[in-house]
């Protein structure tokens, strides 16, 4: 299969496949599975975690929704009304009920590392949740329910997982949480990988390691729930606090790069690059390659705004009227393989 090539051509355009500072993922550059994991690691590794309890005051900064309120994947109901909302300050350790209070949720649960203190107060993976939820979801894996328990206000559930090569209890966010849960996990893994030398084994762990039914699980969460704004804003956030960064939010690629072993940027995967013309007569897109199936355009907050079939292996669509921001193209190829670009839009 050939490669897939795009043309970005927008008026006095910005391109950006990342949000971070310039050179920032510079020694990662060219490398794949194993040796991409252990440099990004190296970038990574150098943080500065405020302390458990100011973890608190650094939501303020990291977790604020537009309305001033904590922003709680437990209770949100994107595009709806969320059953319960919470001011900052109304956290606390006792809860009877959902609606309660919040707390501080590790998505990469604590027993999983034997309580290590330092991944205790990690705040790319140490969000606030509201605390009988984060009671109920415990210290379970995260997987698909087949039969549920129990389910949250907001639609969380925690039961028998259906997911391949695993049957015990698993906890299910709502489907808008689900990329968001992928791309935490992935950097715990690649954050402490190899210093993980007293952590455990839990149903969807080994030490820092995904277990292999897992991760196939959230590869397909990252791309089927891509990066939003709110992803963006707080990695950005959580860099200013403690000094690292969440790479597969800056690079979504870099998920498929490491752990899924189809990766090749050779005839076999679907590939692209983007070239941006800063003057162009029109602005379009352009795709052309072979054995396309479709591509998909979706806004910061993960809305579909365009779709257009890829068959003919040419297509162009004009983007002159879209309005300025970061949007996501989603390239898909007939044997089912994917590629997700971001790109910013100013004019």
């Amino acid at each position: 299969m050939k490669k897939i090539y795009f043309f970005v051509s927008l008026v006095f355009c910005v391109f950006a496949l990342e949000a971070q500072p310039a050179g920032y993922y510079n020694s990662a550059e060219g490398k794949t599975g194993s040796a991409l994991k252990t440099a990004l690691h190296n970038i990574i590794k150098n943080d500065n975690h405020v302390s458990y309890k100011e973890l608190l005051n650094a939501y303020r900064q990291t977790d604020k929704k537009p309305n001033g309120k904590v922003w709680d994947i437990y209770s949100d109901v994107p595009g709806g009304t969320p059953p319960y909302q919470y001011d900052f300050g109304e956290n606390c350790g006792n809860y009877s009920g959902e609606g309660d209070c919040y707390n501080r949720e590790h998505l990469w649960a604590q027993s999983w590392t034997n309580d290590d203190s330092y991944h205790k107060t990690d705040i790319l993976h140490v969000i606030p949740t509201d605390g009988y939820v984060n009671g109920k979801r415990s210290n379970y894996a995260f997987g698909e329910v087949k039969n549920a328990s129990w389910t949250s206000e907001n639609g969380s559930k925690l039961g028998s997982c259906k997911t391949s090569g695993f049957s015990g209890t698993v906890f299910e966010p709502i489907d808008e949480y689900k990329g968001d849960i992928a791309r935490t996990l992935m950097y715990v893994s690649v954050r402490y990988y190899q210093e993980d030398g007293s952590w455990k084994t839990s149903d969807m762990t080994n030490k820092s390691v995904i277990k292999d039914w897992a991760m196939d699980m959230l590869l397909r969460w990252h791309r089927d729930d891509p990066v939003d704004q709110k992803e963006i804003d707080r990695n950005n956030a959580a860099y200013n606090i403690q000094g690292n960064r969440n790479p597969f939010i800056d690079n979504m690629d870099y998920a498929e790069m490491i752990w899924d072993a189809t990766w090749s940027v050779g005839e076999d995967y679907v590939t692209m690059s983007v070239n941006v013309w800063p003057n162009p007569a029109t602005s379009t897109i352009n795709v052309s390659g072979e054995n396309l199936d479709a591509v998909y355009m979706y806004n910061a907050v993960g809305q579909l705004v365009l779709t257009f079939d890829a068959s003919d292996e040419t297509s162009s669509i004009d983007v002159s009227g879209f309005n300025d921001g970061i949007y996501f193209l989603n390239v898909i190829s007939e044997n089912g393989k994917s590629i997700m670009r971001k790109i910013v839009i100013t004019k």
